[in-house]
């Protein structure tokens, strides 16, 4: 018990506990004060960031290696992955508002879009740990760049054409049909390909900052 209380992991998720905490504070006075529940939404945005380091958890957490239901348990990370940078997107929705000053709801943004993001690229490097005992470094820094390109994708489908990860199962032909039709006509769906190589390159380069700086720090340790 002491030596959990002790580790790193367990310091990170209290850590996560208490940001998450603090966007609730956040947005629970922001509606005492002006009785409205402009950012109600972002409580919902939270969890649903919160998915991929929970599927990340448990895999590490049971040993999973069975290889089918491993694929299926990251195929499912996959979906909600793009969920923990989409929160940076809620930024379109800051604007003034004469109850309460802007700085404050920047404020509550960053923080929902701050503790999604590291939700995600903690459960990024959950996956890379996994991934380390089937292949070698090299290529699951490809894998990695990928799947933050695919997530920028999915930030897009989700902003701009409004579907989520439950669609999948809600609504499979509908997202498969805006899905497609990108790649068959690239050139008439610039925003989209603007959209997913501008922000791809961006959470690159945050997440390798973000695996520079964990193992630096694990090396001081």
């Amino acid at each position: 018990m002491k030596n959990l209380i002790e580790s790193q992991r367990f310091k990170v998720n209290v850590l996560l506990i208490l940001m998450t905490l603090f966007c609730l504070s956040l947005s629970i006075f922001r509606y005492y004060i002006s009785d409205t529940k402009v950012f109600f939404f972002l409580n919902w945005n939270l969890f649903l960031a919160w998915i991929p380091l929970l599927l990340s958890s448990i895999i590490l957490a049971f040993n999973i290696n069975g290889k089918l239901s491993l694929a299926f348990i990251i195929i499912v990370w996959i979906l909600f992955f793009p969920n923990s940078p989409y929160i940076l997107t809620d930024l379109f929705h800051l604007k003034a508002r004469n109850a309460i000053p802007i700085w404050y709801d920047l404020i509550v943004i960053l923080s929902y879009a701050w503790t999604g993001l590291i939700c995600g690229f903690i459960s990024l490097s959950d996956i890379e740990k996994l991934l380390s005992c089937y292949t070698k470094d090299r290529t699951i820094n490809g894998i990695v760049i990928v799947f933050l390109f695919m997530s920028s994708f999915g930030v897009y489908l989700g902003r701009f054409l409004r579907w989520n990860s439950w669609d999948v199962l809600n609504n499979p032909f509908g997202l498969f049909n805006d899905i497609v039709i990108r790649f068959i006509y690239p050139l008439e769906y610039t925003k989209t390909w603007g959209v997913t190589l501008l922000m791809g390159i961006m959470l690159n380069f945050m997440y390798f900052t973000f695996k520079l700086v964990k193992n630096n720090n694990e090396k001081t340790v």
